[in-house]
C-alpha cells in the first residue's frame, strides 16, 4: 500500500465559499496527478481543483452545493504502489528509433532553454515572456502565453490587474451611464403615465457600487493569474538592455521576450490649474462632488460619454469643442440624432470654439472661450479636460533596448506584433492605430502566439467602433468620411427606425441604420449604426465584413421580430429593393 495523502483546495485569490458544482471522482477510483476531482464556480469562472499526487481514492470529503475555501480538503487518497521494476518490456527496433528521436528532441529543447537562459543577465526574476502592463492587452497576452507553455511575468504598476479598462476607464463608466440611463428613462415615461418623481441621488452609495463592478472584475483576473501560474509582480518597468528590465524598487527581470502593454494616459491642456475641480477622465468618475455646472473641454466621446452621466445625475452641462463638428470624423450624419437629442438638455455646445484661458477662484473655475476673434468667460463649478489620450511609449527608457518609439509614444510594429527589436512586441494603445480595448486583446493573443513559436498574424479587416452616449453611436469598416477623402465609390441603404416596431416600442425612434456596399460587387464595406444599443448592434456588419458578405447574405438570415436587430436587415432589403417595411421606389444602378 502507498501512503495516505489528503488533496485539498488551491489558493482561491480574493474568493471565499466557492461553490462545488460537480464531483467528479468516487472512491477507488484511480487518478493521476493533476486530473480533475471537483468543479468550482465563483463570480467571474469555473475551475477544476486537481489531483496533486497519483493513486487511489479512498474518501470524497465533499459533495454538490457544499462550500470550500482554500485548503479545505476535497478527497484522501492512498499514493499508487511502486512498480514492479523486475518485470521487463520488449520494445520493437523500429518503436525503439521513434522513443529515441522523441527524447533526442526533448534534449535539444532543454540545451536551447539552458542556453537562453545562460544568456539572460543575472536578475531578481527571469521568464520565457514578461508583459508590460496589465490592461486588456497586457492580461489577455499573459494568460495566452501561459495557455501556450511559456513561463510568464507580468508586471503592472498598479495594485490591481485590469489596466485603465478596467479600473478606471470602460467599465466604471459603463457602469455610470447604465446608472444614467436608468434616470433618463424613468423620467421619460412620465410622458406615458408613469412618474417616478425627482431621484434622490446618493453619489457614496452610486461610487461604492461601480467600484464593486470594478473589484469583481479585476478579483476574477487574479484569480485567473493565479490558475495559469503566471507571475504577476507589481511595479514600474522601464529598459535596462535589450533583455533586462528594473523596476522602481531596483529589482530586475531578465526574459527571452517582451510584449509592451503599457497603453496611454489622458492628455491635458498647457497651462492649466493645479486645481481638485479640474479633471480628466479618471477623476470625473469618483463623482466627488456632483457640480451645478459642468465644463467639458473636448467633444469626443469620452467626454461626451462623462457629459451624459452628470446631465442625468442633475449637473447643467456646458461642451466646448475646437473643431466644427462633436465626435471628429465620425460621419456627420450619425452625430445629428445624437446631437438634436441633447441640444434640449444641455445648456450649451460651443463649436470651432477653443479654451484661451483658464483660473480658479474661490468661487469656480473662471474660463475664457475664443472663436474667431470673439472672446468671453464663463464659471464652472468643475472642468472635465477631455482631449484626447497620449501613448506611453517613450515612458519606458525602450531606447535602451533599441527599440524606436516615435514623438507621439507609438512604437512601430509589424502582423505580428514585432518591434524593430524582433524579440520585442508591442501591442493596443502605444502600437498606433485606434485605442480601443478590443483591438488591444487581439493584438496581445497575436503577439503572445508569435512568441511561442506559433505563426500568427494581426489582420483584421476592421475594428468596430462605440460612443457609449444617448444615444449610442456606432460604426465599422468603411466610413462616408473616409470614402470620400479617398475616392471610394460606395453605395448606401439606410433603414430610419422611426419604421422599426421596436424601436417605438422603446420610445427612441431618433436612430438609424445604414450599409455601405462596393458597387461593383454589392460586398459589404462597413456601416453605422445611431440609437438604443448601437453598440451591441454593431458586431453583425463586423462580421459581414470580415466575410465578404453581400446584401442577400444578410437579408436572407432570418432576424427575430420585434429586434433592433432587424434594422439591419432592413437595410439591406432596402439595398436590395425587397423591403416592404417602407415604400421606397427603386432607384437605377
Amino acid at each position: 500500500m502507498g501512503e495516505s495523502v489528503q488533496l485539498i483546495v488551491p489558493e482561491l485569490g480574493d474568493f471565499s465559499d466557492v461553490d462545488v458544482i460537480e464531483v467528479l471522482v468516487k472512491p477507488g477510483d484511480m487518478v493521476a496527478v493533476e486530473e480533475p476531482l471537483v468543479t468550482l464556480e465563483t463570480d467571474k469562472a469555473t475551475m477544476d481543483v486537481p489531483a496533486s499526487a497519483a493513486g487511489k481514492i479512498v474518501s470524497v470529503e465533499v459533495g454538490v452545493g457544499d462550500k470550500v475555501n482554500a485548503g479545505d480538503v476535497v478527497a484522501t487518497l492512498d499514493t499508487a504502489d511502486e512498480v514492479d521494476t523486475l518485470s521487463t518490456m520488449v520494445i520493437e527496433p523500429e518503436e525503439q528509433e521513434k522513443i529515441l528521436a522523441a527524447v533526442t528532441a526533448e534534449q535539444e529543447k532543454i540545451v536551447a532553454a539552458a542556453a537562453a537562459q545562460a544568456s539572460r543577465p543575472e536578475t531578481t526574476h527571469s521568464a520565457d515572456l514578461v508583459v508590460i502592463g496589465a490592461g486588456p492587452g497586457g492580461y489577455t497576452a499573459a494568460f495566452r502565453a501561459a495557455d501556450l507553455g511559456l513561463d510568464v511575468i507580468l508586471v503592472e504598476r498598479s495594485e490591481r490587474l485590469g489596466g485603465v479598462c478596467l479600473n478606471v476607464g470602460c467599465i466604471p463608466s459603463k457602469a455610470l451611464l447604465h446608472a444614467a440611463k436608468v434616470i433618463d428613462e424613468a423620467e421619460a415615461m412620465a410622458a406615458h403615465g408613469i412618474g417616478f418623481g425627482k431621484p434622490e441621488i446618493d453619489a457614496g452609495a452610486l461610487r461604492a457600487w461601480k467600484d464593486k463592478v470594478v473589484s469583481r472584475l479585476t478579483g476574477g483576473l487574479a484569480q485567473l493569474a493565479t490558475q495559469r501560474k503566471v507571475r504577476v509582480i507589481n511595479g514600474t518597468a522601464k529598459f535596462a538592455s535589450p533583455r533586462h528590465l528594473v523596476l522602481d524598487d531596483e529589482e530586475t527581470i531578465g526574459f527571452d521576450k517582451c510584449i509592451i502593454a503599457a497603453g496611454s494616459e489622458p492628455a491635458m491642456l498647457p497651462g492649466v490649474p493645479n486645481d481638485p475641480r479640474i479633471v480628466d477622465s479618471t477623476g470625473a468618475l469618483e463623482l466627488e462632488p456632483i457640480p451645478a455646472r459642468l465644463l467639458v473641454v473636448g467633444g469626443g466621446i469620452i467626454g461626451l460619454e462623462m457629459a451624459c452621466v452628470y446631465s442625468a445625475l442633475g449637473s447643467s452641462i456646458c461642451i466646448v469643442e475646437m473643431t466644427d463638428s462633436l465626435m471628429p470624423g465620425t460621419d456627420p450624419d450619425l452625430v445629428r440624432p445624437f446631437l438634436k437629442f441633447v441640444s434640449n438638455r444641455y445648456d450649451r455646445i460651443l463649436l470651432g470654439t477653443k479654451v484661451a484661458g483658464m483660473q480658479a477662484t474661490t468661487a469656480a473655475i473662471d474660463v475664457l472661450f475664443e472663436k474667431g476673434e470673439e472672446k468671453s468667460g464663463e464659471s464652472f463649478d468643475k472642468v472635465l479636460i477631455s482631449i484626447g489620450r497620449r501613448a506611453n511609449g517613450d515612458k519606458l527608457a525602450a531606447a535602451q533596448a533599441g527599440v524606436d518609439v516615435d514623438a507621439q509614444g507609438i512604437i512601430a510594429v509589424n502582423k505580428q506584433m514585432q518591434t524593430n527589436v524582433p524579440h520585442i512586441f508591442a501591442i493596443g494603445d502605444l502600437a498606433g492605430g485606434p485605442m480601443l480595448a478590443h483591438k488591444a486583446s487581439h493584438e496581445a493573443k497575436v503577439a503572445a502566439e508569435v512568441a511561442a513559436g506559433q505563426k500568427s498574424a494581426f489582420d483584421a479587416r476592421t475594428i468596430p467602433s462605440v460612443a457609449y452616449t444617448d444615444p449610442e453611436i456606432a460604426w465599422v469598416g468603411l466610413t462616408e468620411t473616409q470614402a470620400k477623402q479617398e475616392g471610394i465609390v460606395y453605395e448606401k441603404a439606410r433603414f430610419p427606425w422611426a419604421a422599426s416596431g421596436r424601436a417605438l416600442s422603446l420610445g427612441r425612434d431618433e436612430g438609424f441604420t445604414k450599409l455601405l456596399f462596393d458597387k461593383s460587387s454589392g460586398r459589404v464595406l462597413g456601416g453605422g449604426i445611431v440609437g438604443t444599443n448601437a453598440g451591441d448592434l454593431i458586431a453583425e456588419i463586423g462580421l459581414a465584413v470580415e466575410m465578404g458578405a453581400d446584401a442577400a447574405d444578410i437579408s436572407l438570415t432570418v432576424h427575430p421580430h420585434p429586434t433592433l436587430s432587424e434594422t439591419i436587415m432592413f437595410a439591406a432589403e432596402t439595398y436590395e429593393g425587397t423591403l416592404t417595411d417602407l415604400y421606397l421606389p427603386k432607384k437605377k444602378r
